[in-house]
């Protein structure tokens, strides 16, 4: 049985996250390493966010685990996870159509309200 995280003293985890962990079978163990050892750290897609990176490649299968988080003054809000299928190019930027921008600062907004 999959345990969720609960949010604590330096950490809070969205709904949207417990989603992705399930999705892409990623523990709670896992996504905390990539946030304490990241291998890249980027600029994330929505405004105000960090996205860190960690290679979890194997001879047959080239993978890296990425999370999404966004600092707050005494936690971190850890917003997505998921895995990549291959290796990224470093700072290369993605292109993301404004609309989903938008919808994502309007959940992150939301979430900072709560």
């Amino acid at each position: 049985m999959f345990a969720f995280p609960k949010n604590d003293h330096k950490y809070e985890w969205t709904n949207h996250v417990k989603t992705k962990m399930v999705q892409y079978r990623l523990s709670k163990s896992l996504i905390l390493g990539v946030i304490r050892n990241p291998k890249r750290t980027e600029e994330g897609i929505a405004r105000e966010t960090v996205a860190v990176m960690q290679s979890s490649s194997t001879t047959k299968k080239l993978h890296e685990v990425w999370v999404m988080y966004q600092k707050r003054q005494q936690k971190k809000l850890i917003i997505s996870a998921w895995r990549y299928p291959g290796v990224t190019i470093p700072g290369k930027k993605v292109v993301i159509p404004d609309e989903i921008i938008i919808e994502l600062d309007k959940w992150i907004k939301k979430e900072n309200t709560q």
